[in-house]
């Protein structure tokens, strides 16, 4: 067996995500800040995690303080295992490929069907900034330069 990783590629892309379902499986910091780069595009979330915490609570999103089981996934165009035990966020993986649906094990590429760039939003504009997971601070940084432009000099696009 080869020692060889191949690289990946990730195409960016906008997902119609209208009446869709996104999963996230973990309740901590970690899940909490994922969740608050959906919120912006959707509220349909729903959190699956042993303990859950209370910024999580507080965003009164569907919530399910369980052990987690792979007939949570079912009916989800999306999932997020956003926990800090690798062998449970592997095991979401797993479960999620072999249902066809994409999946984001966060801050794990090797793991992921598509990753998140560093999103500036205001209204229906949208500027993503992606490094193919590779630089995510040069990703925000950029991200940050152009949010500044945008709020400062937008009136050069009138």
């Amino acid at each position: 067996m080869s020692n060889y990783k191949k690289e990946k590629i990730f195409l960016p892309i906008a997902l119609n995500i209208t009446d869709k379902k996104i999963l996230v499986i973990g309740g901590g910091r970690v899940a909490f800040q994922k969740i608050r780069l959906l919120l912006p595009f959707t509220n349909n979330i729903t959190v699956v995690a042993k303990e859950i915490c209370g910024d999580i609570h507080e965003l009164r999103l569907k919530t399910f303080q369980k052990p987690y089981e792979k007939t949570d996934l079912e009916g989800f165009f999306i999932v997020y295992a956003a926990t800090n035990l690798f062998e449970l966020n592997k095991h979401v993986y797993n479960d999620a490929k072999k249902l066809g649906i994409l999946v984001n094990v966060v801050d794990n590429v090797p793991y992921c069907d598509f990753v998140s760039p560093a999103i500036y939003k205001n209204e229906n504009m949208t500027v993503a900034v992606g490094s193919n997971a590779e630089d995510v601070k040069a990703s925000i940084r950029l991200r940050d330069k152009i949010k500044n432009y945008l709020e400062h000099d937008y009136s050069h696009f009138d």
